[in-house]
């Protein structure tokens, strides 16, 4: 679907890009991963021709990009980003609705799709279709910035970072709904993400960088228990969310709910998400104990300092 053929990218002296060779396969869903600065967004943005190559050649479906009329190559690659990017002087649904008007469709096959894409979203088109951007919460918001690169059913889905400005809670609630669309349209889905978790739970495969360089690719199951190298291992282990660090001794008041102290972040949000306090086991004893709001403040600290 994606091919990379010894694709570099300088700017100046510098290689942020290094000869990289990799394929991402038609309807599966690769997350590129890495510290900052490995060049993660720099090869989103090769793909759909907002960085030109310096040398290599990136083919989409068997044709060089290059080879591809500008428009009609962005078209068919939805782009989603962090900072979402609603045009704030547009109602949702002309904010869903402008590639396809581009592409000059059909009113009726264009407002079929808003109300499809609205209802895959979980959004009621009656009560949000006449809103603007800014009366709807940040979950909201990027729930309609993934419908609208969507919305002209484009073969390729571009995602950089577009989750990672949003709340713990957000955050894992729209993780689980991409999750439930991309069962349901599977698209090809390249996805960037600092956050391994991310990367764990949402990947057909994930794709490890470091300086401009591809060090592994494989499924969840083979980055985190077959590491290619200790950079491998040691990027995945340092990620791992800690949960005792953000637990408070226990203060004798009753407590309806219980995690564990290995649990995923996932389960600890949803728990939390029913009661104000959780008891935190290990070992079949109480450890400690964690309160929602607090627990909430420490998450996205941890979170954000995972990001660098």
């Amino acid at each position: 679907m994606i091919l990379f053929d010894k694709v570099s990218k300088k700017y100046g002296e510098k290689e942020a890009i290094k000869q990289v060779d990799f394929e991402v396969k038609e309807g599966e869903f690769l997350v590129l991963i890495g510290p900052s600065g490995c060049g993660k967004t720099t090869m989103l943005k090769m793909m759909n021709r907002l960085i030109p190559l310096t040398t290599g050649t990136i083919y989409i479906n068997g044709k060089r990009i290059s080879d591809y009329n500008i428009n009609e190559l962005r078209w068919n690659i939805g782009y989603v980003l962090q900072q979402i990017a609603l045009f704030p002087h547009l109602t949702i649904e002309e904010n869903i609705a402008i590639v396809p008007e581009l592409k000059k469709w059909k009113r009726s096959r264009i407002n079929e799709r808003i109300k499809e894409l609205m209802a895959l979203a979980g959004l009621d088109y009656a009560t949000y279709k006449d809103r603007l951007p800014e009366e709807l919460s940040g979950g909201q918001q990027q729930r309609i910035g993934v419908i609208r690169a969507l919305a002209a059913d484009p073969d390729i889905l571009l995602m950089d970072e577009p989750f990672s400005a949003l709340d713990p809670i957000s955050r894992v609630k729209l993780q689980d709904e991409l999750i439930t669309i991309q069962k349901q349209i599977k698209k090809t889905v390249v996805f960037v993400t600092h956050d391994i978790q991310e990367a764990l739970k949402l990947a057909d495969r994930i794709c490890l960088l470091k300086e401009g360089e591809v060090v592994q690719v494989g499924t969840p199951e083979e980055i985190v228990n077959h590491p290619k190298n200790d950079f491998v291992a040691e990027f995945v282990k340092n990620q791992v969310f800690n949960l005792k660090t953000i637990i408070k001794p226990v203060d004798g008041r009753e407590v309806l709910a219980q995690v564990q102290s290995n649990d995923s972040l996932e389960r600890i949000l949803n728990v939390l998400s029913e009661y104000e306090t959780v008891e935190v086991i290990e070992d079949d004893e109480v450890i400690g104990m964690l309160e929602r709001k607090h627990a909430y403040q420490e998450i996205a600290k941890e979170l954000e300092s995972v990001g660098g």
